[in-house]
């Protein structure tokens, strides 16, 4: 090869590598002109049922619990049941000796007959309160059935239909609780009549002691008193309860109280079994109170009742006292439009989100219903087949690119 042939290809080659180098930099450039598409994250829009519930921590209690108290003023023997132990109706729960000479004195026989005389009343009462509800159990009936044979014809709504069952189920717990305070009034009848027997005598005799009997049939809640010694009249010795007859009190921010309807749906979660128990709301106490927040703020809540629908098998393992938490719903959709709460923001005087479309983020307005604080039902501007951003920050403009972090 000539020494000019060699120039020619040295030439050639720097023309090749400056033309090489010149493509290089001029695609960087345009590279770095073309915006990158931004990492999001996507969630896709649904079709389906949206729950509106009020969450809160719970509390269960025995619906009817007593207080067995000593009746007069003696020496009570050491009670030898224990948190927990059954007791039938009529057992002997303590023994209660006279104390010479208090248990003679006028005054305390006086006190015994007034106390007569009022659990006399007592049972008239409880007697009355039984025949009330009765009647309004046999009304609600009634009326229950009258619903229910009108509900397949249309005439009458199916929410009616279920109010007129919640009222009759409602009318035999009243007409059971009633019951239940009629035994515990006639057996404080027994009690006072047994007490004023004791203050009547001439002489008590040295072995003469007082029974105390279980007005109810149930287990020992508590126990007050497990020693012996004195005690005066009304001194608490221990609480009967029929674990069994559960309720749970929730109470919850009066704001959240207002959309809480009698008869509501409640699912019982957190109470230590493998699924959710199914409850309703028996009633929203008509008085607030003031509680103190962990967060030091004074808030004004009430308390819900709720009772359990699911059989007593089922939540045996249930005691008095125990934590729960309950769902409250407090509003039900049934195949609506929706989308995670974090897609939408406020825009303007309204709603919106950004919608994916063919790899770029569109702002959409939307019009949205109800919201649980995971969902939101959006009413329009949006079909279930469409995907948005989740958590759009402020790098996300309408018209840029973006693609799934």
């Amino acid at each position: 090869m000539t020494k000019a042939n060699k120039q020619k290809t040295r030439k050639r080659r720097r023309l090749v590598l400056t033309v090489v180098i010149g493509l290089v930099v001029a695609g960087m450039f345009v590279a770095a002109l073309v915006p990158k598409r931004l990492p999001v994250d996507m969630v896709s829009v649904e079709e389906g049922d949206l729950l509106v519930t009020v969450d809160e921590d719970g509390q269960t209690r025995v619906k009817d619990r007593y207080m067995v108290d000593a009746p007069l003023d003696g020496h009570v023997g050491r009670i030898e049941l224990d948190a927990g132990d059954p007791v039938e109706e009529g057992a002997v729960v303590a023994r209660i000796v006279p104390l010479s000479p208090p248990l003679l004195d006028a005054r305390t026989k006086a006190e015994a007959e007034a106390r007569l005389a009022a659990a006399e009343a007592a049972k008239r009462q409880a007697g009355a309160t039984i025949a009330r509800a009765q009647a309004a159990m046999q009304l609600a009936s009634l009326e229950a059935e009258r619903l229910a044979n009108l509900g397949p014809t249309g005439a009458v709504s199916l929410q009616a239909v279920e109010q007129s069952e919640f009222d009759l189920r409602a009318k035999r717990e009243e007409v059971a609780s009633a019951r239940f305070a009629a035994r515990v009034a006639e057996h404080e009848a027994r009690v006072a009549e047994a007490a004023l027997g004791r203050l009547g005598a001439k002489g008590v005799k040295g072995d003469e002691q007082l029974e105390v009997r279980a007005p109810v049939g149930g287990q020992v809640l508590k126990v007050f008193r497990e020693s012996e010694g004195v005690v005066r009249s009304g001194a608490a010795l221990l609480e009967i309860g029929d674990p069994q007859a559960l309720e749970i009190v929730v109470d919850v921010l009066t704001s959240d109280a207002v959309g809480i309807r009698r008869g509501a749906e409640v699912m019982i979660d957190r109470w230590g079994g493998p699924r959710p128990l199914k409850a309703h709301v028996r009633t929203v106490e008509p008085s607030a109170f003031t509680r103190v927040s962990a967060l030091g703020v004074d808030e004004q809540r009430v308390n819900v009742i709720i009772d359990l629908d699911e059989p007593p098998e089922v939540w045996a393992e249930l005691g008095d006292g125990y934590r729960v938490e309950a769902r409250i719903v407090v509003h039900e959709a049934r195949g609506v439009v929706k989308v995670h709460d974090s897609a939408v923001f406020r825009h303007g005087d309204g709603w919106a989100v950004y919608r994916v479309d063919d790899g770029k983020a569109v702002l959409t307005p939307i019009e949205i219903g109800a919201r649980n604080g995971l969902e939101v039902e959006v009413s329009s501007g949006l079909t279930p087949d469409m995907v948005v951003i989740a958590h759009p920050g402020e790098q996300v403009e309408d018209g840029r690119s973006v693609r799934s972090r």
